[in-house]
C-alpha cells in the first residue's frame, strides 16, 4: 500500500512513526516502513514516500543491519489487542546540499529531493537495472500537493523487492506534535486519485519517549541490536491493524497528545494537500 512509479502490487504493509528526544539530534520523528512488493512492470520500479520532514540527506537513513524483523516485533507487541480507528537549518555547520541526493541503501537506490520536479534529471544517476520509467504527471502531483515535503524515491528491481529489509529513517518534522505515516495509495505509475477510496492492508504503529508509566506494549528487540540503532527505537508501542475495508486515500496521522492518552480512535486519514 504505497505509490509506485509503474504497475505493482503491495501487501502486508507495516508502518511505524515515533517521536523522540535524541541525544545528538534533539526532537525528531522516526519512520519505519516495510511491505511485500510484487513488481508488475516490464522493468525496474520504485516506491515513493512523501515525508513531512525538513530537508534530509543519506545520513537520515538508518541501517537495520541483521535486525530485519524490527517492525514485525513491534506488531507482535500489539497484536493481542488491536484497536480499530475511525476513517477519517541549523545555521552552524550548514553546507549546501545537492538538489537531489542519490545513494544506495540496503537493496534500494534512493533519490532524496525537496522538489519533486528535479527527480527526472537525476534518474540518470540510478543504475540502469533499477532505473524506473516515470510519468511526469506523478511528480507534478507531488510538487502540487506536498510542496514542503521531502520525497524519497526507492528504486528496486524484481530480485530486490523480495529481500528488502525495513526502511528506517529519522528526520526533523514539519509538525513536531503530529505523527504522520505515508500511506497514499496508487500502483499504476500515474498520479493517485485524492478522492478515491482504497483497500488497506496495514499495521500502523506509534511510539514516543514521553509515554507515561504503563503505556503501550513492550517490544522484544534482538539481544544483539546495535546501541546506535536502539537509540532511535521505542521501548513500547501502540498500534492497530487496518485491513479488509475501504478508506479514503491518504496518510495515517495522530496528534501527540492523543497518542500519549493511548487514544487510537483519534487516528485520522489525511487527504493529499
Amino acid at each position: 500500500m504505497c505509490v509506485s512509479m509503474d504497475r505493482a502490487e503491495f501487501s502486508g504493509t507495516t508502518v511505524y512513526a515515533g517521536r523522540r528526544h535524541h541525544p545528538a539530534h534533539g526532537l525528531i520523528h522516526v519512520l519505519g516502513y516495510q511491505n511485500t512488493a510484487h513488481n508488475l512492470a516490464d522493468g525496474p520500479n520504485a516506491m515513493l514516500l512523501h515525508l513531512p520532514a525538513l530537508p534530509m540527506t543519506r545520513e537520515n537513513f538508518l541501517s537495520a543491519g541483521r535486525c530485519q524483523d524490527i517492525l514485525t516485533r513491534m506488531v507482535d507487541a500489539v497484536r493481542p489487542r488491536p484497536v480499530a480507528a475511525d476513517d477519517q537549518m541549523a545555521w552552524m555547520g550548514w553546507e549546501p546540499r545537492p538538489a537531489v541526493e542519490v545513494f544506495d541503501h540496503d537493496v534500494y537506490t534512493v533519490l532524496l529531493a525537496a522538489d519533486a520536479t528535479l527527480i527526472p534529471s537525476a534518474l540518470t544517476r540510478v543504475p540502469r537495472r533499477k532505473r524506473p520509467r516515470i510519468d511526469p504527471r506523478l511528480l507534478e502531483f507531488y510538487a502540487d500537493r506536498y510542496p514542503c515535503h521531502t520525497l524519497a524515491v526507492c528504486c528496486f528491481d524484481n530480485a530486490d523487492a523480495r529481500r528488502a529489509k525495513p526502511l528506517l529513517m529519522w528526520y526533523e518534522p514539519l509538525e513536531p506534535d503530529r505523527l504522520t505515516v505515508p500511506a497514499l495509495d496508487c500502483h499504476t505509475g500515474g498520479p493517485p486519485d485524492p478522492d478515491a477510496e482504497v483497500a488497506v492492508d496495514h499495521w500502523v504503529l506509534f511510539g514516543t519517549d514521553e509515554a507515561p508509566e504503563g503505556w503501550g506494549e513492550p517490544v522484544d528487540y534482538p539481544a544483539g541490536m546495535r546501541h546506535e540503532l536502539r537509540s532511535y527505537l521505542p521501548g513500547t508501542v501502540v498500534g492497530a491493524y487496518f485491513g479488509d475495508r475501504l478508506l479514503s486515500n491518504g496518510d495515517f496521522a495522530i496528534g501527540h497528545d492523543d497518542l500519549l492518552a493511548g487514544d487510537l480512535s483519534r487516528v485520522r486519514r489525511l487527504r493529499p494537500g
